[in-house]
């Protein structure tokens, strides 16, 4: 059942919205060649206790860690562990807080130093993938207006669309209805209408879009072993538009 948001329950999911774009930028900022990538995971779950918020991933139907850490050719839920990110990696950190029992849930992809051009072009155009998608966020407007929207900018970048994985509503759940392909036919599927959240997220790769999922069930890479970026955010809808609860992470600036 798709849910339909107070004023109430939305000033709470902006709230877990700001602490999370506070959040990110303060691991962006310590990400570094040689850093192990379990020590993201260990400086996320301080620095959310210090904010009186909830790191959601942790627990979450297993998953051991407060933040997925995917580097590379790994799509997403990438378990923190003694990796240590190199220069030249990709690094995606996919992200969801809770705040007083609503949740916002945003991810980016981060180059490690100086990267390849190929990497530069493909995280470039994820995040534009994603703002394509969320340009179609508005009352009447429907999900395959997003999902086709990200596919048809994907498709022009050649990039591969990862089609497992999609989008989602959130709320006081981490997934809630309505699901959200990267794929999809204009004017299909359910029809927004103000008050709904949406998680946007393109997970694009450099090459084939298969993918497989490694013996912990969890961290899913792509088939070929091509990179893969993932850029998320948390989108209101509103009267006449959108509003983006977890503004501020721009990578193509």
């Amino acid at each position: 059942m798709i849910s339909i948001k107070s004023e109430r329950e939305i000033e709470l999911i902006k709230e877990a919205g700001k602490i999370l774009v506070d959040t990110l930028k303060y691991l962006e900022s310590n990400l570094h060649p040689g850093l192990k990538t379990k020590d993201i995971d260990i400086m996320c779950r301080e620095y959310l206790k210090k904010r009186d918020a909830i790191p959601t991933e942790l627990g979450f139907e297993g998953y051991p860690s407060s933040i997925c850490v995917s580097v590379n050719d790994t799509v997403v839920h990438g378990i923190p562990n003694d990796y240590k990110l190199k220069n030249g990696d990709i690094v995606s950190l996919d992200l969801v807080v809770g705040y007083k029992g609503y949740q916002a849930d945003a991810c980016r992809t981060y180059a490690i130093g100086d990267i390849s051009e190929r990497r530069k072009y493909l995280l470039k155009h994820t995040e534009r993938a994603l703002f394509e998608g969320i340009k179609q966020v508005k009352p009447g407007n429907r999900v395959g207006d997003i999902s086709n929207a990200i596919e048809e900018y994907a498709k022009k970048h050649n990039l591969g669309i990862v089609r497992e994985l999609c989008g989602h509503g959130i709320g006081k759940e981490m997934h809630e209805d309505p699901d959200i392909p990267n794929f999809g036919d204009k004017n299909t599927g359910v029809r927004l209408k103000e008050g709904m959240v949406l998680c946007i997220e393109p997970m694009l790769t450099s090459g084939k879009r298969f993918v497989y999922v490694e013996d912990d069930d969890w961290t899913i890479n792509t088939e070929d072993g091509s990179d893969a970026a993932h850029f998320e955010n948390t989108v209101l809808v509103t009267k006449d538009g959108y509003e983006i609860l977890t503004e501020g992470l721009n990578f193509d600036e």
